[in-house]
């Protein structure tokens, strides 16, 4: 699915499907950097409903 806001694209076909969790991965970086996410990671944490299971 494209869209000017991947986040949104991301939520909505997680919703569309029904799913139970959304998966998707931190930039597997090591210390302080190991704290931050992706902004798009960051952004379906912000919005999305559905729960979000962030792997390293």
């Amino acid at each position: 699915m494209e869209d000017d806001a991947p986040y949104q694209a991301i939520i909505r076909t997680a919703e569309n499907q029904r799913c139970d969790v959304i998966v998707m991965a931190s930039h597997g970086r090591g210390g302080v950097s190991a704290l931050l996410l992706g902004s798009e990671t960051m952004k379906v944490l912000a919005h999305s409903k559905i729960p979000v299971l962030v792997v390293r």
